[in-house]
């Protein structure tokens, strides 16, 4: 089958599914919204926001299209070259630096100005920063790190490791037990991404990562060799969840759910999930292990963003929009199962955000994420090769050089 034809049915796909949005009219009083909060918490966090926004400004008419998370990355690249909406989510990083250098955000430095969002959002502005211009606005942030069964750890007499050696030895008692000690969905790649990149930062630390991440580093580096003979270690001894490349990230709860996993590294919206599943209060949280105590702590920390196309119709409603979406109470609307990025935000009183809170605040740096630090080509051969060799990591060799012609190939 052709590449063109696979793009029509795509794109036909998108159309029935109505995820191809675009619809924007000549009204001046409409703004249309693209976004790809599908998980049932944070769809619902912006629908109240865009109740509240309705409420302040009732003659603008709000168009909300929500997207599958996962086919929203497709469906971005198209209707911002076509049918732009008026704000679109997407995230911090060289994420939204592929496409402000595509010319298809929009520079918005002046609205940060006009409401103070450089003191407001310190944090994260060199993350929303292309040559000292901002292009968006973020909403929230959130850590990553482990998420554990307490009561399957009290059973079997086990505490949250702190370094590699008392991790390995909680991987072998769970193993021994008959519990899996680590649960992992693989389907969608990202989730390897994680791995990768707390694998690298605690063995390479931060500036090494970032080197990489710009391709001025090579897959092929020996400084590389720990981090894989480490991570597949872990593989080789059984230690992640069998069959795991079948399984999305929400599928992957249901072993830790029920008991039957121990352990997940995963991001903090995973917590309504457990809400919902009723096993909260046996939900435990830890930092990635120190792998080398000589390195400095770091952490990902996604960055979640609002932007305003390049070809938006209602530029001035979207504008609105944006000031609207940046108020530290509207953020702490949007953030059930993250932080909010503005920091005149409530202080979070729930048990995981103030972990996360304080855990971010000291750590030494903060990396977005392998699918947003990388470009989006490399990141999708990337995480291709984690996800394989997770399956099968005697391939290791192989897929080094395969993720390093990309590299070479990004920097040409």
């Amino acid at each position: 089958m052709s590449k063109r034809i696979v793009f029509l049915i795509l794109i036909v796909g998108l159309l029935s599914m109505g995820l191809f949005a675009g619809g924007q009219g000549e009204d001046a009083n409409t703004l249309v919204i693209n976004s790809d909060m599908s998980d049932p918490a944070p769809k619902a966090d912006l629908a109240e926001a865009v109740e509240l926004f309705k409420a302040e400004y009732p003659d603008i008419d709000v168009q909300l299209n929500t997207f599958d998370h996962e086919a929203y990355k497709t469906a971005i690249r198209n209707f911002l070259v076509s049918e732009a909406p008026d704000v679109c989510t997407w995230y911090a990083g060289n994420r939204m630096k592929f496409f402000v250098d595509q010319g298809l955000f929009m520079d918005v430095s002046s609205l940060w100005k006009e409401e103070g969002l450089y003191d407001d959002m310190a944090s994260s502005v060199k993350a929303m920063s292309i040559d000292n211009k901002q292009y968006g606005v973020p909403y929230s942030y959130y850590q990553w790190g482990v998420y554990y069964r307490t009561d399957v750890f009290a059973k079997y007499g086990l505490e949250a490791p702190k370094t590699w050696d008392e991790f390995m030895n909680v991987n072998a008692t769970l193993k021994a037990n008959g519990v899996t000690p680590i649960t992992i969905g693989t389907k969608y790649l990202w989730t390897a991404g994680g791995w990768f990149d707390y694998m690298n930062l605690r063995v390479n630390g931060y500036d090494y990562h970032m080197k990489l991440m710009a391709g001025e580093a090579s897959y092929l580096d020996p400084e590389l060799d720990k981090v894989f003979d480490l991570w597949g270690d872990l593989i080789e001894k059984g230690y992640f969840l069998e069959n795991h490349a079948t399984y999305s990230w929400q599928e992957a709860q249901a072993p830790l759910i029920k008991g039957e996993a121990a352990m997940y590294l995963i991001g903090n919206f995973m917590v309504p999930d457990m809400e919902s599943a009723g096993v909260v209060d046996n939900i435990g949280f830890f930092q990635f292990p120190v792998i080398d105590p000589s390195v400095g702590i770091f952490e990902d920390a996604p960055t979640d963003t609002f932007h305003i196309p390049q070809n938006a119709t209602n530029t001035d409603n979207a504008k609105k929009f944006l000031a609207f979406i940046a108020r530290p109470e509207i953020q702490t609307v949007l953030t059930s199962g993250s932080l909010p990025a503005n920091n005149q935000s409530v202080a979070p009183t729930d048990r995981f955000k103030k972990i996360g809170f304080e855990m971010l605040g000291a750590a030494d740096g903060l990396a977005q994420f392998y699918d947003r630090d990388s470009s989006p080509e490399m990141a999708k051969v990337g995480m291709e090769g984690f996800q394989e060799f997770m399956v099968k990591p005697e391939r290791i060799a192989d897929i080094r050089e395969r993720l390093d012609a990309e590299r070479k190939a990004n920097m040409k």
